[in-house]
């Protein structure tokens, strides 16, 4: 599938206004409802458009610490790396869990209450995770910026066609 004009500025228009009602959408990117619908619903079936979700304020949900883990593991064995990332993934605290090159194995992004909860997650939870055998973490200062919508280039290629 190519992505034309129409199909980017769908995109941008949704990652930024998520709720937007179809007949909304179209007039913004200058189609008819029953066209824009089905551009909405080619680029879900393409996988371009992933699932749609709402964004949560983790400070008035009382989560406002994050904390970057760097994860070593006690060795590289495949059913190693399988274990400890079928397992990090039920921690419901656990946000983002990244493969590295360097230093460490993984790098998990932890979400938490504040620094006591954060010790019970890392002595309770992932000092436990199948593998461990260090851990290295960064509490966050504050936040400068998040983003949530990715650019989209001007010419893409949706793999698959």
């Amino acid at each position: 599938m190519r992505l034309d004009s129409v199909d980017i500025s769908i995109l941008t228009e949704l990652q930024d206004h998520g709720r937007l009602t179809n007949a909304e959408l179209a007039e913004r990117v200058g189609l008819s409802a029953s066209a824009c619908h089905r551009r909405v619903k080619a680029l879900e079936q393409a996988g371009v458009i992933d699932r749609y979700v709402a964004i949560l304020s983790e400070k008035a949900l009382g989560r406002g610490i994050t904390v970057y883990v760097q994860v070593t593991l006690d060795n590289q064995k495949r059913e190693t790396l399988v274990a400890f990332e079928e397992a990090v993934e039920t921690v419901p605290e656990v946000m983002e869990c990244y493969l590295m090159s360097g230093d460490a194995d993984y790098l998990v992004r932890v979400l938490v209450r504040d620094a006591n909860d954060y010790e019970r997650v890392h002595r309770e939870v992932l000092s436990g995770l199948p593998g461990v055998a260090r851990l290295v973490s960064s509490f966050t200062i504050r936040r400068v910026f998040s983003r949530t919508t990715m650019p989209v280039p001007d010419e893409v290629v949706v793999k698959g066609d």
